[in-house]
């Protein structure tokens, strides 16, 4: 089983360095912005739409720095990871762009649409049962077994470079933020995100946002050791996370101002306004840092507002039922 080389804690110039990776590869998401939200809430708010990024979330970009760092006997033996969405893909194609060979560990009742993404990029797609089974042990074994490099999902120094690289942009196109909502499943995102916050934004205040039936990361934050929890029941599912990891607990512990949690219905009314107002398709986990930043509005006049959406992978079918209840 090989590791890639990277720094056992991440810091901001692994950001600048992920950055230069991702140059060419990744999509430079568009900041938009909403008359209306800016005239209700008497502020200026700044959407990072990573709905529009490739394979459809903030993803992409931890998993291309992530490959694209290793040496020519990993790319040869290749890659696994586990995963039931996003991340899956996001390695896949990754994978597929650097000739990497991708082995990724999905649970039998992942979505149709993204066990077909999963393979339709060319992975070898591993089903295994998410109630019976662990995938991290079952990653570990097809690492040590096969000569492959294990790439978890959020845990590791090489994907919070990348993910971090989101918010980066954000503040290089839009300048200085008063405060600023990042979803939060696994801390990916969010860690990334604090490096680059602290970096070109230091008084702005970091807010984490995890679906209230999930609120580990907030357990985890405000007891200051990581907390399992039991996969929790949101529709958030990209944040049915059931514990940070080691790397990521330690930048938000350090660098971020509070995890705030909003509800399933939260979530269902942001998605519902983004679409109707805003033409963007967002997946409820997607919605959560602007759930937690419109229960905030009171709080938030008058200040530069950011929001990072995280991504827009929902079936169709699923996004409407949701909207329609």
């Amino acid at each position: 089983m090989h590791q890639p080389n990277s720094s056992p804690a991440p810091v901001y110039q692994d950001l600048i360095l992920a950055s230069e990776r991702l140059l060419g590869h990744a999509h430079r998401t568009p900041v938009m912005t909403s008359r209306t939200i800016n005239e209700a809430w008497g502020a200026e708010v700044f959407f990072k739409c990573e709905n529009l990024q490739r394979t459809g979330a903030f993803k992409f970009r931890g998993a291309f720095n992530s490959l694209s760092r290793f040496d020519a006997d990993q790319r040869r033996a290749g890659v696994v990871t586990f995963s039931s969405g996003n991340h899956a893909q996001a390695i896949a194609l990754s994978a597929r762009l650097l000739g990497i060979p991708a082995h990724i560990i999905m649970p039998a009742d992942a979505p149709a649409s993204k066990l077909a993404a999963t393979r339709g990029y060319g992975a070898n797609v591993i089903i295994y049962d998410r109630y019976t089974e662990d995938r991290e042990k079952i990653g570990r074994d097809l690492a040590v077994e096969k000569g492959l490099t294990l790439i978890p999902p959020y845990d590791h120094p090489d994907v919070i470079a990348g993910q971090g690289t989101a918010a980066k942009e954000m503040f290089e196109d839009v300048g200085a933020l008063d405060s600023f909502f990042v979803c939060l499943g696994g801390g990916g995102l969010l860690s990334g995100s604090a490096l680059a916050t602290r970096a070109l934004a230091p008084k702005c205040k970091l807010y984490g946002v995890e679906p209230e039936a999930g609120n580990d990361g907030q357990q985890s934050f405000r007891s200051g050791k990581i907390v399992h929890i039991d996969t929790p029941n949101t529709i958030a599912d990209g944040a049915q996370t059931q514990h940070l990891g080691q790397h990521t607990f330690a930048v938000i512990k350090r660098d971020v101002d509070d995890v705030l949690t909003v509800s399933d219905a939260q979530l269902i009314e942001g998605m519902r306004f983004m679409a109707e107002r805003m033409k963007l398709m967002v997946e409820p986990t997607g919605c959560l840092g602007f759930a937690a930043a419109s229960a905030m509005k009171e709080q938030l006049k008058g200040q530069r507002v950011g929001v990072l959406v995280s991504g827009g992978n929902v079936d169709l079918a699923r996004f409407c039922s949701l909207l329609s209840a």
